[in-house]
């Protein structure tokens, strides 16, 4: 073949053709995350701060003040730092605090920002105190301070930077040292969702994700998600992969009931996880109280898994108390695993 009936079968395929393709602006995934807080379902006060500090900078023509997001995982803490940007018209950058090792780490980020942009730290608490250092003056001044060299040589020097808005999201904020927390300007809490609005969520992924669900069938599936959007989004899939192997692709209440039992998801949402948890302090620990070392080595766990990721929605539904001698199970906690005998129960 020659050289210009190459060139011509390859404009013919578009592969070397100048026109934007449709293959080109075409997401890599199906993301189920709102773009704009006109879309955002839930967490109404904090859209409501959001829109007004938003539209606010938009008439100042400044960047938005820094943000602080905490709450358990998987209510928006993420979801919320992509639409700032969005509504800002700046980038998005994402770290994570246990992945800014060095001080050079966040250097190397933070000159890289434009004006306006967004920089999210995702788990901010676990930021290492020495990079820590170097948040302070870039939140403050827009500029960070670094010294070359050692001893009679050290000299310092001053790098200016755009101003851009820092978006942290935290699981436990109390954690955060007082400097870094005080050094935001909008400071919101994330609370669990009401299945009103996880229908709401669940209605909308269902169609992004071109799946026909039945009224009954959403309302199951969002009272079963923890108050969680996150999880309610798990679920959906899980489920709809089960409606598409066994019930034709038509998502009913008692599919969403079979798919929900294979996964280990009980009628209150709670996982194999949440069941062990409680059964450990009620088995081994006569109901409590129980430290939550003595819990994680029991269950073979991870302390942080149990206080992020197990312990937030038991304590929201009162199943278990958290007191100064330890964790006890609720009087729910006996009746919901079936327990009969009921000993030290509150």
């Amino acid at each position: 073949m020659t050289n210009d009936k190459r060139k011509s079968s390859l404009t013919v395929h578009g592969v070397v053709e100048g026109a934007c393709q449709p293959a080109d602006v075409q997401p890599e995934m199906l993301s189920l995350r709102p773009e704009h807080l006109s879309e955002y379902v839930g967490q109404a006060e904090v859209v409501e701060t959001l829109k007004i500090a938003i539209e606010a900078a938009r008439m100042r023509r400044e960047p938005l003040d820094h943000v602080l997001f905490h709450g358990p995982p998987g209510l928006g803490k993420t979801t919320l730092a992509h639409i700032i940007a969005n509504e800002m018209g700046g980038s998005l950058t994402v770290t994570s605090g246990p992945a800014l090792e060095k001080g050079g780490d966040l250097i190397g980020i933070l000159t890289h920002l434009s004006r306006g942009d967004v920089l999210f730290v995702d788990e901010i608490h676990r930021v290492p105190k020495t990079v820590e250092e170097f948040l302070y003056p870039a939140m403050e001044d827009f500029a960070v301070d670094f010294v070359f060299d050692k001893g009679t040589h050290a000299r310092s020097h001053r790098i200016r930077l755009e101003h851009f808005t820092l978006v942290g999201a935290t699981t436990r904020v109390g954690l955060l040292s007082s400097p870094l927390r005080d050094r935001f300007g909008i400071f919101r809490s994330l609370d669990f969702y009401q299945e009103s609005e996880l229908v709401q969520i669940s209605r909308r992924s269902a169609a992004l994700l071109e799946m026909k669900m039945a009224p009954a069938a959403a309302l199951e599936l969002s009272r079963r998600s923890r108050g969680t959007p996150r999880i309610v989004n798990r679920l959906l899939k899980r489920v709809r992969d089960y409606a598409q192997v066994r019930a034709d692709g038509a998502v009913s209440c008692d599919v969403v009931n079979a798919a929900l039992l294979l996964e280990g998801v009980d009628e209150k949402g709670l996982t194999d996880l949440d069941r062990r948890y409680m059964k450990t302090i009620i088995d081994f620990y006569d109901g409590g109280p129980v430290g939550i070392e003595a819990i994680a080595a029991t269950l073979q766990e991870e302390t942080d898994t149990l206080v992020d990721v197990v312990e937030p929605y038991l304590l929201k539904t009162g199943m278990v108390l958290r007191t100064s001698s330890g964790r006890r199970a609720a009087r729910s906690a006996y009746t919901h695993l079936g327990y009969a005998h009921q000993k030290k129960v509150i």
